[in-house]
């Protein structure tokens, strides 16, 4: 394998684990201060495209330098992790004795999920402060999704990794600045939030990985950047009220609707619930801008504070947000309201791509981009083509991130045990299960990503994201997996009982054509007495049941983040699901081995069962939830 060691070797290996410049830290050196010769002729030239600037130069280069020796870059991340941690209970626990090359790594540490380590994250939650997973304090927890029972996941996190985090940000904009010229001339108009947080028994913060981000000083106090300007002053984005945070957001964007150059949200489905928001917001925010005074539910002082200095009358402004969207003609409102808009900024790969038709009706077809690889876990890499299309988008994974491994996706049915595969040794076109050892105490620990391989860019694979393993269903940031939609059913038809009724058979989807999408399960009922058939009113709380029994993160989606809609149960008419069985057999399906799937998103069987249709209930109100409440 080539090795370019252009930058590496200005590192003394012998001197690297026993220094506090650690190599992450003098990786952020390189990328902030480098003055060398090297970065200084890249403003020329650079493999990836002529950057616009010197900082752009350097950042390319840096990413050139960590793609081109990827296996040293692991391998010495490794390292640093097994030393720094050498004396945590955990790795105690294995015997590495204060190793910390691949050979002892591989032999003795396992393969874990969560439930493995929830033993040690308890204990780190309830206030034992003792280095059980890492030498470096916890400093809070980063909320994920839901386990098998109901709770969000409590990934433990050190403060260093806000710099980690940090730089892999400070890497996306000069790669965009190769395809989309002019970014420093406006500016972005991003629907950014923030979520409710806890404490644990002990005293740590449990929030989200971007409420964190957002909360911390390197986004609160970070340098002037032209190619970074926001429309929404902080105030806005940290406002926990997200009618407050949605209402001022958008207001700023429309008063600066000509500078907006690129408009985004996290998810496909943040962007899209903006776009409901203004449908059914338009008028009084055209009042406000023709009065020049906010609205009085606005009522967070901060916000209050930071608006009085962007707003004034502007009647001119406000008779055109009326006239635009007073026509009730949606399609295409993003590019008549913010005309200047070159791209979308937007997560639309796994579960998000379902949005893809609706974005482009109401963008007019403008540019997608999704520009980073991340979780709560850890963040893993960057799109080095970002305007590429959606279907092709694939993530270049930064080596400097963490040490990573990749589990290969057998055959169904196959036997065999599979060994892991280092970061430079995984193969173009095979699908593979992402492992990762963190800084902040996770080792070899299992994402649930799937992944496919399709190239490199020098020695760093790219992988193309496929799903989230063992999820049917997901509208934002839930993740609903096959038992846990079974335990909802069982619990909903307990109150079928009464009434001498079952369910014979169940499917669902997730139902995007409506703002916010939410959950359709079609039953097929057996009722054994017809005049005592379960009245409408019993299905909707059937509905309501069965959200109650879903995990934290989609009750919080439906009652404080008003992402998802009212569950929604389809009952179909007897035999609807032997007829799905013949039309599945009908296009080769054996009938031995059928198995009625328990998500469908094929339209011909959606067509089938929407036919069969012979009532449709919703939940009457919202689940229970609250920050305090995580089951």
């Amino acid at each position: 394998m080539h090795r370019n060691l252009s930058t590496l070797n200005l590192l003394n290996t012998n001197n690297l684990y026993k220094t506090k410049l650690t190599f992450e830290k003098y990786l952020h050196l390189l990328l902030v201060k480098t003055t060398n010769k090297m970065a200084v002729d890249s403003v020329l030239s650079s493999p990836l495209g002529p950057p616009v600037c010197d900082k752009d130069a350097k950042a390319l280069q840096f990413i050139e330098d960590m793609t081109r020796n990827a296996d040293i870059v692991q391998e010495r991340v490794l390292g640093e992790i097994l030393t720094r941690n050498a004396n945590t209970e955990y790795l105690t626990r294995f015997n590495l004795n204060g190793a910390y090359d691949r050979e002892s790594f591989r032999a003795k540490l396992p393969m874990v999920t969560y439930e493995d380590l929830q033993p040690e994250i308890q204990r780190i939650a309830n206030g034992d402060r003792s280095p059980i997973l890492s030498a470096h304090p916890i400093s809070e927890f980063l909320t994920s999704s839901g386990t098998s029972a109901g709770e969000r996941k409590l990934m433990p996190t050190i403060q260093e990794e806000l710099d980690r985090r940090q730089l892999l940000y400070s890497l996306l904009m000069p790669v965009m600045n190769l395809y989309v010229p002019g970014l420093d001339k406006g500016k972005g108009l991003y629907f950014l939030f923030v979520k409710s947080e806890t404490k644990t028994p002990g005293g740590l913060l449990a929030r989200p990985v971007l409420t964190s981000y957002y909360k911390s000083e390197h986004f609160k106090t970070r340098p002037y950047d032209p190619y970074m300007v926001y429309t929404s002053p902080n105030e806005a984005i940290l406002c926990a009220d997200s009618y407050q945070s949605m209402y001022s957001q958008m207001l700023c964007g429309m008063y600066e609707r000509k500078s907006v150059l690129r408009l985004g949200a996290v998810f496909a489905s943040g962007l899209l619930r903006a776009i409901r928001f203004l449908q059914l917001n338009w008028r009084q925010l055209a009042q406000d801008i023709r009065d020049g005074t906010l609205n009085a539910k606005v009522t967070d002082p901060s916000i209050r504070s930071a608006m009085s200095r962007v707003m004034k009358p502007d009647p001119e402004l406000a008779d055109f947000i009326a006239a635009v969207c007073e026509k009730d003609q949606w399609e295409g409102i993003i590019t008549r309201i913010w005309p200047n808009t070159k791209y979308l900024d937007v997560i639309v790969t796994g579960a998000m791509a379902q949005y893809i038709p609706t974005l482009d009706f109401y963008s007019g077809g403008l540019p997608l981009a999704c520009t980073m690889y991340a979780s709560s876990e850890c963040y893993f890499g960057l799109n080095l083509n970002p305007m590429c299309k959606p279907s092709e988008v694939s993530y270049t994974i930064m080596p400097n991130m963490a040490y990573f491994e990749f589990l290969p996706l057998d055959p169904p049915g196959s036997t065999r045990e599979s060994k892991l595969v280092d970061l430079v040794d995984v193969e173009v076109g095979k699908e593979y299960e992402l492992v990762i050892t963190t800084y902040a105490g996770l080792y070899r620990y299992r994402v649930g990503d799937i992944l496919r391989v399709t190239g490199f860019h020098n020695s760093a694979p790219q992988f193309h994201f496929v799903r989230r393993k063992n999820v049917l269903l997901s509208i934002d940031s839930d993740k609903t997996d096959e038992s846990e939609l079974q335990r909802a059913v069982e619990n909903a038809t307990k109150l079928l009982k009464k009434y001498n009724a079952s369910v014979v058979e169940y499917t669902s989807y997730a139902d995007t054509t409506t703002i916010p999408g939410h959950y359709v399960i079609y039953w097929e009922l057996l009722v054994k007495d017809s005049g005592n058939s379960p009245p409408s009113h019993v299905l909707n709380e059937c509905c309501l049941a069965m959200e109650e029994s879903l995990n934290s993160v989609y009750r919080q989606c439906r009652v404080a983040d008003n992402s998802i809609g009212a569950l929604e149960i389809r009952v179909v008419t007897s035999g609807t699901f032997e007829e799905l069985m013949d039309y599945a057999i009908s296009r080769g399906a054996s009938i031995n081995q059928y198995k009625v799937p328990r998500c469908v998103n094929f339209t011909p069987i959606m067509e089938l069962l929407d036919s069969r249709v012979v009532s449709a209930h919703f939940s009457p109100t919202v689940p229970h939830w609250t920050p305090e409440r995580r089951r």
